[in-house]
Formats: C-alpha cells, sequence, structure tokens
C-alpha cells in the first residue's frame, strides 16, 4: 500500500527544523558576548568590594574605636570618685581654652596657644641644633672605622641615659631654664639621627663606591651623588625618631623647669585641680605629634630618591 507524502507537512517539517538551527547558532554567537560581559563585571565588583572594604577599615573602624573610648570614659568618669571629668565637662573646657588661645595676662596667664608655641620653639631649637652635629658624626662614623671604633664607646654608654638627667647639668651651666630645656632637647635628638646615619652610610652597597672610583668622582661628588642620596631614607628615620622623642621630653622638662610651656601649663592646672584642662592639654599634645610625624612623612615621600 503505497504511503502518501504530503507537501506542506513536509515543508513545515524543514522550516521547523531550520529555525531551531538558527536559534541554536544565534545562542551559541550570544554565549561568549555573554560569558565575556559576566568576566567583565567580575573584577569591576571586586574592585568596588576593595573599595568597600578599605573605606571601612580607614573610616569606620577608628569611629567605632573613638567610640568605644569615649564611651569608656564616661563610664569611668560616672564611677570613679575622685572626679574625673567626662568627655562633655572637658569639650566644655576645650571651648573655653580655645575661645582665647593666644591671649596674655603677665608671664604666669598665657593662652594655650602660647605654651603650645613655646614648647614647640624649644623642641625646634634643640632639634636643628642636634641635627647640625648628629648627622655630620654619622657620616664619619660610617665611613671611617677608626672614628667609629673612637666614638662607638662614648655613644653607647650615653645614649640609654634619661635625657631628663641632663637637666641639672643644663641649670648648672646655663643658669636659665629656657637654654636648660633646649639643651636636654638637644642631647634627646642627637642619638637616633647620628646611629641611623652611620648605618645608612655602612648600608651602602660596594658597587656604588666602585663606580665613583671609576668615574674618578672627588670627595665632594661622592656625598652629592651617592652618600646622601642613599642614606637619606636612614636620615630621615633618625630625625623623625629625635623629633617624636624630643616632644615627649619637653612636657617632662618644662614641668621641672616652670615658667611657661605645654610641660608647665599641665602642671600648673593640676596644682589648680582643674583636670578637665589636663586632658585637653594631653589631647593638644597628640595632635601637635601628629601633625609633626606627617610632616616628617611628607619631607620623606618628596626627599626619597627612591620613589622620585
Amino acid at each position: 500500500m503505497a504511503t502518501v507524502i504530503n507537501t506542506r507537512d513536509v515543508n513545515a517539517a524543514a522550516e521547523g527544523a531550520e529555525e531551531q538551527h538558527t536559534e541554536a547558532r544565534d545562542s551559541g554567537a550570544r554565549s561568549p558576548a555573554r560569558a565575556a560581559g559576566s568576566a567583565a563585571r567580575l573584577p569591576m565588583s571586586r574592585a568596588r568590594a576593595q573599595q568597600i572594604s578599605g573605606w571601612v577599615l580607614t573610616v569606620v573602624l577608628p569611629m567605632v574605636t573613638f567610640g568605644i573610648v569615649l564611651a569608656l570614659w564616661s563610664f569611668l568618669g560616672s564611677q570613679v570618685a575622685s572626679a574625673l571629668p567626662g568627655p562633655l565637662a572637658t569639650w566644655e573646657e576645650a571651648k573655653y581654652l580655645f575661645a582665647e588661645p593666644f591671649h596674655q595676662h603677665g608671664p604666669n596667664d598665657m593662652g594655650i596657644g602660647w605654651q603650645v608655641t613655646y614648647s614647640l620653639g624649644r623642641v625646634l631649637a634643640g632639634f636643628g641644633l642636634a641635627m647640625l652635629v648628629a648627622i655630620p658624626m654619622g657620616f664619619l662614623m660610617g665611613m671611617s672605622r677608626n672614628c667609629n671604633r673612637a666614638w662607638q664607646p662614648l655613644v653607647q654608654i650615653l645614649r640609654p641615659v634619661s635625657p631628663l638627667a641632663w637637666l641639672p647639668i643644663g641649670l648648672l651651666v646655663f643658669e636659665s631654664s629656657n637654654p636648660s630645656a633646649i639643651f636636654v632637647i638637644f642631647i634627646t635628638c642627637i642619638w637616633p639621627t647620628m646611629i641611623n646615619t652611620a648605618a645608612g652610610v655602612r648600608a651602602i652597597p660596594e658597587d656604588y663606591m666602585n663606580v665613583a672610583r671609576v668615574l674618578r668622582l672627588n670627595g665632594w661628588e661622592i656625598m652629592r651623588r651617592i652618600l646622601l642620596p642613599a642614606t637619606l631614607p636612614h636620615i630621615i628615620t633618625g630625625m623623625r625618631l629625635s623629633l617624636g622623642i624630643a616632644w615627649m621630653v619637653i612636657v617632662a622638662a618644662e614641668m621641672l623647669t616652670g615658667g611657661v610651656g605645654i610641660g608647665y601649663f599641665i602642671w600648673a592646672e593640676w596644682n589648680n585641680l582643674l583636670v578637665e584642662s589636663i586632658i585637653v592639654s594631653i589631647i593638644v599634645i597628640g595632635i601637635v605629634g601628629i601633625l609633626m610625624e606627617s610632616g616628617m612623612n611628607l619631607l620623606q615621600r618628596v626627599l626619597d630618591y627612591r620613589q622620585a
């Protein structure tokens, strides 16, 4: 019995197969593009997540830490029987002190701005004088073994001595509180910079000096082109250490010498039982220390030849 084939059914089946083939081809062509788009979105999402994570670590975590400290401070202020002021009382005292930070009503009645200015002046004076001695001595000790052998024992003996132990010597020699405080800062600053400078000179690769000999550079050219650029990171590190320690020492030195300065201001406020002013002064000392550290970091980035 013969089978009758409908021509229209055959054509319809052929058209359906062709449409399926076309859709499969189109979907296959779109799959790589879709995969490429997903792959492109993945790094962007990852970068966005890293950006948010960095923001959280940089901003949110410090804010949480400050919040915890303030809460603990408030709790202790409400519990301690010795009348420890809380954050609100300290804030009110800060507004009073900074309403006229540079007022001056006699030698013993100056604003907190003047107190910080006098302390900074002493620190910078002693620091500058110490750098004039420490950096050249560091170069000599680093370049000459005999010089290092001659000075190293004396440096190791004097370096561990507390800077405040030199204060009576300064008062005996200078017979005045201001130069005595500067002398103490000088002693404080000289050792870290001298030791770091000498270590930086000794760390210079011998190949650098061999190149200098091949080029027949004179002493000044060796210093300017090789020694100073290669040693500069060590020098800046020593200067940072010296300045940070000096800012801590000046507070104690001014408490002992009296007169004017942030250390003397803290001691005078303690004698008046103004604990709020003491806490404000402590915060001011910390902020000034951060600013000095930031300044030294900026100086290091500007002068460091490795980042040029």
